[in-house]
């Protein structure tokens, strides 16, 4: 008897599209979608621990006003609460484990650019699991450069974490080609802005310092939880213009974001950082947030 090989599938996996839990094969966005054609959204990242949500106020704080200064219509029953369910619901759905990556996006639907059928918030909620050295301090400190090729401007925008991304995009692909674990962007002034998927610290001197946002650079949820929580980092807080010379002039140099926390960056071109103080930052925002 001929026996037939036995091919493994991967398992099927869920997304939640406008409180209707799909398999995420389905194709649920038309050709004439504002969030397909203008990146007319939003989105956020988080990130799920043993059940919880860190810091769950701030994302969704920061996504509801992205949701009013983007001149969405809200349903009234589009709350933090009534989104947190669904995103467990649809954790629980995929089988996750105990770390989990969420994207939450939200985008305005169907339409032309001057012509809208409607603005009410439609979303889609996405669930991974993270791997188990996402908790814990990267071992090798990030290699970073600057991505040459695009500015970022500082206006009522910038903040927002917008579906169009396309300067962090490019310079996420430009890292990858060149080798590096990240890239800072520069805005319209040429100083330092943010990295690709994250806010910037520097650690020069007695301080502990990160641009302001008008500066240009993403209103980063872990960002604003260091500097909302300065007993962690024992250091003064300072926003202020960062330049590369700043940079290069640094002692300790980290990237924030929600997924991560804190990672620290071990060179910069032909300056080397270490992460004493970073290392200590870390493990106080981490008792902080989990």
């Amino acid at each position: 008897m001929k026996h037939t090989p036995h091919t493994s599938h991967p398992p099927v996996s869920y997304l939640n599209y406008n409180g209707k839990i799909l398999r995420d094969d389905k194709e649920i966005i038309k050709a004439g979608n504002r969030g397909f054609r203008y990146g007319d959204g939003l989105f956020e990242t988080m990130k799920m621990v043993n059940g919880t949500i860190p810091l769950a106020t701030l994302h969704f704080e920061r996504l509801m006003d992205g949701i009013q200064v983007m001149k969405f219509n809200k349903p009234a029953y589009l709350t933090a609460e009534y989104l947190s369910k669904q995103i467990f619901e649809l954790a629980k759905k995929n089988n996750n484990g105990k770390l989990v990556r969420i994207r939450l996006t939200v985008f305005r639907g169907e339409g032309g650019l001057y012509d809208a059928q409607n603005n009410v918030t439609n979303y889609i909620i996405q669930t991974w699991n993270l791997p188990g050295d996402n908790i814990v301090l990267n071992e090798n400190g990030l290699v970073i450069d600057i991505f040459p090729d695009a500015r970022i401007a500082s206006d009522k925008f910038s903040p927002l974490k917008s579906n169009n991304y396309l300067p962090y995009v490019m310079g996420a692909l430009y890292a990858k080609q060149n080798k590096l674990n990240d890239c800072l962007l520069l805005n319209t002034d040429g100083n330092i802005c943010d990295a690709t998927i994250a806010n910037i610290f520097i650690i020069k001197g007695a301080d502990l310092i990160t641009p302001p946002l008008s500066e240009g650079c993403v209103a980063g949820v872990m960002r604003r939880c260091i500097i909302e929580h300065p007993d962690a980092s024992q250091l003064p807080i300072i926003e202020k213009i960062l330049s590369v010379t700043d940079l290069l002039e640094a002692e300790e140099v980290f990237l924030s974001n929600a997924i991560y926390g804190i990672r620290w960056v071990s060179r910069f071109r032909d300056a080397h950082y270490s992460n004493t103080e970073t290392a200590r930052i870390f493990c106080s925002i981490a008792g902080i947030i989990l």
